[in-house]
């Protein structure tokens, strides 16, 4: 048998393909490879095209083919002599059935007829295809083989609950909380500060003054700042050290103690530090200043090689920032929010997108409003290599997953393959590997959603919405464990390693995969460990 594979993203194309859509489609393809090179010829092209051409000359030569296409249905080409199977990583609970616009291509249960079966990444887009088209269509369910792939990172690093330090590199940015110099008063552009109110003025209900601050929280913004203040004078940074202490004493000043002072002194302050200009002349004319660009909407350099370190209790997660699936909000909020009193948790961020403009400024602004927290949150923007990506393996005592859906959620299944606990959903694609012994489950429950590039915008489907108090108690449940009973994270560690190990390694996909197409499996191919950053 020849298998001739496609993908849209090749090796060539990878580094530039972060955030698109068929981005995870090209590991899927690169994992199933072995397998399929031991059941038969393996000939990956680089177009579509050359599909037609390769069959009709194997065809010649009396051998058998058969194109997989690593692509949803309706991005797979329906012209072809050769026959065909989609791979399909799908995550709603039905298929597209309909035609739009007269375009039949949006009718899955017509093409997926026509190829006569399908292979799908998990069960339960398997259970949405014969929703459709019968119980009876033959849909193989095939998950991703990688474990054998992270021998070597479980090797090197085995799972460690508290991290005692590990450095991450990037080439590209990274994005860390801590120098900052996160404040709700950065959300707006530097101008000259409002003057005090006269008591005289009257003051409407909608600018009434907030609550009193309690003593408690008094105290805990100055135990930041002072804690900020250190950190200015003994981490270099792009600001230096005199211009944070100073911005950080002004947010102290502003936050925990401008209300207690009388009025007249306040005034008095502000005089000090911003002097009335003297009075032009009549005659002269005052020429508008030029605007200056806000500090938050300067994008960091992604030319350069950088790298941090960091320690404690870390999580993990590797998503695209512009997936609406991802639900990365929740997943940022409900750490900071958990965690705003402990020092040593960090968030480790891997964002699969290009380009830094499409989330830094709303990055910023979710961090920004969050302050002050004293966990850390770290952003990692850029490609990562396999060493690097390893590193990123080895640093985790925790991966994070709070998406609304999942078609496979190949980084999830890495890191478990590395023997890291999670917290994650078990819905969708999750349900298959995911339980309270690998992890944290989060809860969630249903809701309506469109299916993807459905210009119609009409609700035909369900996805997941997950719980953020159940988040954020996975959050602290884990953090927990992790410092308080190392043998329970061990053996849940050692549980996420195992499931895998069943759920997919080599034998049992190639055992599958052998039995769906009639084949005999030759020996096991070796095997080359692969860091990936998918978010399939």
């Amino acid at each position: 048998m020849n298998f001739i594979l496609y993908s849209d993203v090749n090796d060539r194309s990878i580094s530039q393909s972060l955030g698109r859509p068929e981005y995870s489609y090209y590991f899927v393809l690169k994992a199933y490879r072995p397998v399929l090179e031991s059941l038969g010829q393996v000939h990956v092209v680089s177009s579509a095209a050359e599909v037609d051409p390769l069959y009709r000359q194997l065809q010649l030569a009396g051998q058998e083919c058969l194109f997989l296409s690593f692509a949803p249905p309706h991005k797979t080409p329906t012209d072809l002599q050769c026959p065909v199977v989609c791979v399909i990583a799908w995550e709603y609970d039905s298929i597209p059935d309909a035609p739009r616009d007269d375009d039949t291509r949006h009718d899955w249960s017509r093409l997926l007829a026509s190829h006569g079966r399908a292979i799908t990444l998990s069960s339960h887009t398997a259970q949405a295809i014969r929703r459709t088209m019968g119980e009876d269509f033959p849909v193989l369910v095939l998950p991703t083989p990688l474990w054998e792939g992270f021998a070597g990172v479980r090797r090197q690093f085995p799972p460690a609950a508290v991290n005692p330090g590990a450095v991450l590199q990037i080439k590209g940015c990274i994005i860390d909380s801590r120098t900052l110099g996160l404040s709700a008063d950065g959300l707006i552009a530097p101008a000259v500060d409002v003057q005090e109110p006269q008591p005289d003025a009257v003051v409407t209900p909608e600018a009434a003054p907030l609550p009193p601050l309690t003593l408690r929280r008094r105290a805990f913004i100055t135990k930041h700042y002072l804690r900020e203040s250190y950190r200015a004078a003994a981490t270099p940074t792009d600001h230096g050290p005199l211009f944070l202490l100073k911005h950080n004493l002004l947010l102290w000043y502003r936050e925990a103690v401008r209300d207690l002072l009388p009025l007249a002194l306040r005034r008095q302050l502000f005089r000090l530090r911003s002097p009335a200009p003297e009075p032009l002349p009549p005659a002269v004319i005052v020429e508008t200043p030029p605007v200056v660009e806000h500090p938050q909407a300067s994008l960091p350099d992604t030319s350069a090689t950088v790298q941090t370190e960091v320690s404690g209790v870390v999580y993990v997660s590797v998503f695209n920032p512009e997936d609406g699936r991802k639900n990365w909000h929740h997943l940022i909020t409900a750490f900071c929010w958990a965690m705003r009193d402990v020092e040593d948790a960090t968030l480790v961020l891997k964002m699969t997108q290009n380009e830094l403009a499409t989330y830094y400024v709303h990055l910023i602004t979710l961090l920004s409003q969050l302050s002050p927290f004293a966990c850390r949150v770290v952003v990692m923007h850029g490609y990562l290599e396999d060493e690097e990506f390893a590193r990123l393996y080895g640093a985790a005592s925790f991966y994070v997953n709070a998406s609304r859906c999942e078609g496979l959620c190949l980084p999830l299944m890495e890191f478990m393959s590395c023997a890291r606990p999670v917290i994650a959903p078990d819905h969708t694609a999750m349900h298959d590997y995911i339980d309270e012994r690998v992890g944290f489950i989060v809860k969630s429950s249903r809701e309506p959603t469109i299916w993807p590039d459905d210009v119609r915008i009409l609700y035909r489907t369900l996805r997941h919405r997950p719980d953020w108090g159940s988040l954020k108690t996975a959050y602290e449940n884990s953090y927990t464990m992790a410092k308080n009973d190392p043998v329970a994270y061990q053996a849940m560690a050692l549980a996420a390693n195992e499931r895998m190990r069943e759920y997919c390694s080599f034998a049992p996909v190639q055992q599958r995969l052998a039995q769906f197409f009639q084949l005999t499996p030759s020996a096991s191919p070796q095997l080359i460990a692969e860091a990936g950053t998918a978010s399939c």
